[in-house]
């Protein structure tokens, strides 16, 4: 029996992979766009839950498949780092109050889905660099990023969440002694 080892590999233009994914971030932020000038409420006592959401699929994908050695430190490096990233875009959201009724609203700003498209191409540079071999000077794989997005990830959704709730908080108190 002659078994030999065939190894088909299909390598797709990069160019046109990258065509196929800008144009897909075009359109959605096309969309967010149109969305994001809309006046939306805030409610404070909901801020949590997206970061909790988020921290129960990181502790799950770390528990499948904990970061090994020096993963744990990026993985640390990467929360502080999209801790500091979620304040900063936490900062750029616009919230307004309702002089009458208290009643918190949010805008989003541009500048927090321009900041977001940045993250993207950021992580976008980070993967081809990853793929062109950089990666194995910091003896990172796939698996290793991944963690490491996942940590970034989650520092981002908190920080923002937790910077908006407390100016929100700090809003109503102001406009509640100013009544």
């Amino acid at each position: 029996m002659n078994t030999h080892a065939v190894t088909v590999h299909q390598a797709g233009n990069p160019l046109v992979t990258y065509a196929i994914t800008a144009v897909v971030i075009a359109v959605v932020m096309a969309l967010r766009w149109r969305r994001m000038r809309r006046v939306m409420p805030l409610k404070l006592e909901r801020l949590w839950i997206v970061p909790a959401l988020y921290l129960v699929i990181a502790i799950a994908m770390f528990v499948v498949a904990p970061p090994v050695g020096p993963g744990w430190l990026f993985c640390l490096v990467a929360l502080v780092l999209g801790a500091a990233l979620g304040w900063q875009r936490g900062r750029m959201m616009r919230i307004a109050i309702d002089p009458e009724t208290h009643a918190l609203n949010q805008v989003g700003s541009p500048a927090a889905m321009l900041f977001l498209v940045a993250i993207v191409l950021l992580r976008s540079g980070a993967r081809a660099a990853i793929d062109s071999g950089a990666g194995t000077m910091l003896h990172l794989n796939t698996l290793a990023v991944t963690d490491m997005l996942v940590a970034l990830a989650l520092g981002l959704f908190t920080a923002t969440r937790v910077e908006m709730y407390l100016r929100g908080r700090r809003m109503l108190e102001a406009a509640r002694r100013v009544s």
